[in-house]
């Protein structure tokens, strides 16, 4: 049976079966990466296009790996040397791109709704790599992958999300995949960098880390935005990460198996500590490498492949 969806803008209206199917299919092709040969012919024939138009090095790649592994043509858009600069506007750039005989277009912005605005002008697959302050469906997903992974279940866990949420577009697709899938979240910051009204998406928050990590299974660090703040909303560095920093101290209030987990890139020394982002309770790095199979299940899925043919798939390339 084919996936319903051609988009992923968001995990706010993905439903639980949804993202079981994504972690699913993701699962399936992680068991390829121990292969000599990590290709599957899956989207051969293909073309995925890249499209950033924020600086990108992690989601970038990631993409463009799961794309190559399931043996796509891909195609990197660099804005900077692009018409853009010239003045071009956002819909003819796509229009362009999309002339290039694409079918999928990975796009990143600084706005947020611009993936939601293609879908409603292009014939390509959208997957939405991260747009302004609203969502990163991906990370998301590889988060709760990674979660599934090491704690062998989502639904029950306590989870602690603590640092900027207020602007933080991985925050919010995790409060909406974490919650749908049973998690116990709390959200942990002082009060400038926490949305109003929060509470109203299923989470609880709290302003005392100590205290709210004590029992968690999960502790998930966010970096300060201050790209995005437009004033200060905390006194100093110094106090948010004597506050809200996560250091050995802290991480012992957690259960002995916690994991800890950061979307990266790492301000080390204000939201985590070296001690902490380098301990055998870190999975950052295998955040990454999840990354890869959770944005192949993605493409393939949007693509419109079939989740009951993915055995077949993984089996050949070897």
């Amino acid at each position: 049976m084919g996936f319903k969806r051609k988009h992923l803008i968001g995990l706010e209206d993905a439903t639980p079966e949804e993202i079981e199917t994504y972690l699913n299919t993701a699962e399936s092709f992680k068991s390829i990466f121990d292969r000599k040969i990590k290709k599957v012919p899956a989207l051969r024939g293909r073309t995925v296009i890249n499209l950033f138009f924020e600086n990108s090095t992690r989601t970038r790649t990631s993409f463009e790996l799961a794309a190559k592994r399931l043996s796509a043509d891909v195609i990197n858009f660099s804005v900077s040397t692009s018409s853009v600069s010239k003045g071009e506007t956002l819909i003819d750039t796509a229009k362009t791109i999309e002339a290039l005989e694409s079918d999928m277009i990975v796009v990143r912005h600084s706005c947020s709704g611009v993936p939601l605005l293609l879908t409603k002008t292009l014939k390509s697959g959208i997957v939405n790599a991260g747009d302004g302050m609203h969502e990163h469906p991906t990370q998301g997903l590889l988060d709760l992958f990674t979660i599934r992974e090491k704690k062998k279940k989502i639904k029950g866990l306590k989870i602690v999300m603590v640092g900027d949420i207020a602007h933080s577009r991985v925050a919010r697709s995790n409060i909406y995949g974490m919650t749908k899938m049973g998690a116990d979240l709390t959200l942990v910051a002082p009060p400038t960098l926490l949305p109003k009204d929060i509470e109203n998406l299923g989470v609880k928050v709290d302003h005392d880390l100590r205290k709210a990590v004590k029992g968690a299974d999960v502790v998930y660090m966010l970096r300060i935005q201050l790209e995005r703040q437009k004033r200060n909303l905390f006194p100093s560095i110094r106090e948010f990460s004597t506050l809200y920093g996560m250091d050995e101290d802290k991480l012992k209030l957690a259960n002995k198996d916690a994991i800890v987990m950061h979307p990266g890139p790492m301000n080390r020394g204000v939201e985590i500590s070296s001690e902490v982002a380098d301990s055998e309770q870190s999975v950052i790095c295998e955040q990454v490498t999840n990354g890869i199979a959770v944005r192949m299940a993605v493409l393939y899925l949007l693509a419109g492949g079939e989740t009951n043919e993915i055995a077949s798939l993984s089996g050949q390339g070897n």
